[in-house]
């Protein structure tokens, strides 16, 4: 049976998925993951879940909220001449923090993806 494996780093931390290991049994699988998914990591605490009985709900099959689009919120969306310094460094300052989040946002999908 394979177990898919949740790692908690810090306590309060959310559990992410790590991996999965193959074990008969739920103690097996607990024995495992630690072995395979926290020996050489920080780790509070372990989940395994029985890989069939994790249900998923993709964008196919619900409408997630967050969608609506509030991009007027950014003075980085609008294209206008700076009427002060101050809205030219806030434009600049929401402009890095975007490039900022994009970055992290791929680091973390590129570290998810191995």
């Amino acid at each position: 049976m394979i177990w898919e494996v949740f790692r908690q780093e810090n306590a309060g931390d959310y559990h992410e998925h790590c991996g999965n290991v193959h074990a008969p049994d739920r103690e097996m699988a607990l024995m495992f993951a630690e072995v395979q998914h926290a020996r050489r990591k920080p780790t509070n605490s372990l989940w395994v879940a029985p890989q069939p009985e994790i249900g998923e709900v993709d964008t196919e099959d619900a409408k997630f909220g967050g969608t609506t689009d509030k991009s007027y919120r950014w003075a980085s969306t609008y294209d206008f001449e700076a009427a002060a310094s101050e809205v030219a460094d806030s434009t600049n300052e929401q402009v890095e923090a975007e490039r900022r989040r994009k970055a992290q946002q791929d680091k973390q999908e590129a570290q998810g993806g191995d």
